[in-house]
């Protein structure tokens, strides 16, 4: 279902430096000095069709681009890769709400940019609301939400999507342990489905109980 064939990927980083304001303002003229950071290097993956596949690394090993590449956010500088299905991913949540809608309101945004219908999102609006352990916050605004709340209210709406292959980025972080058992029944769920998962952790116990098999960076 993934295939991933040596790629590559650094980014450019511009060196900083302390100045004074004077000099800061004198600095436009100066030649720019930076550094090529290597994140990934002819990193290759095989993932199967219905296989759980944990990644885990130190921060800063190239978890997170892997993701992104396989979401199509990033382009790799070298190699290929191919997703053989329909695919939906679990990075960065919430990116998209808005903070002075109410929870209801970015449901349904929410819910339209991922590809559902806005009756689909109405007639399941108990249902997400209610996995996000949020009910009496319907109608507030996100702005007054913790981080964890939104993150959770994002992954309740991301998961009604219909998909083959699931990219999942650090999504039990973000939830108590009640919802995190929630979470668990969710991926057996996609397990029976004969779903696809790629997932990103920093817990080891999380991917041994989860996962068939997991890859290091």
């Amino acid at each position: 279902m993934i295939v991933v064939r040596c790629i590559s990927k650094s980014f450019r980083v511009p060196h900083l430096h302390r100045r004074s304001l004077k000099g800061s303002l004198f600095s436009f003229w100066e030649r720019k000095s930076y550094e090529d950071i290597q994140v990934l290097d002819r990193f290759s993956l095989d993932v199967l069709p219905g296989e759980f596949v944990g990644i885990m690394g130190p921060n800063g090993s190239g978890k997170s681009t892997l993701m992104k590449i396989l979401a199509g956010v990033y382009e790799p500088d070298e190699g290929e890769v191919e997703i053989n299905g329909k695919l939906v991913a679990v990075l960065e949540l919430g990116v998209g709400f808005h903070p002075e809608l109410s929870a209801r309101e970015n449901i349904l945004m929410y819910g339209l940019l991922l590809g559902l219908s806005e009756s689909y999102l109405k007639s399941h609006m108990m249902e997400i609301i209610q996995f996000a352990e949020l009910e009496t916050f319907l109608d507030a605004p996100l702005k007054v939400f913790s981080s964890g709340m939104k993150a959770r209210l994002a992954f309740a709406v991301v998961i009604q999507v219909d998909a083959d292959v699931y990219l999942m980025d650090e999504i039990l972080a973000v939830g108590d342990e009640g919802f995190q058992k929630k979470c668990f029944q969710y991926f057996e769920k996609l397990r029976k489905n004969g779903k696809t998962l790629l997932f990103v952790s920093h817990s080891r116990d999380a991917v041994e109980d989860l996962c068939d098999r997991f890859v290091e960076l």
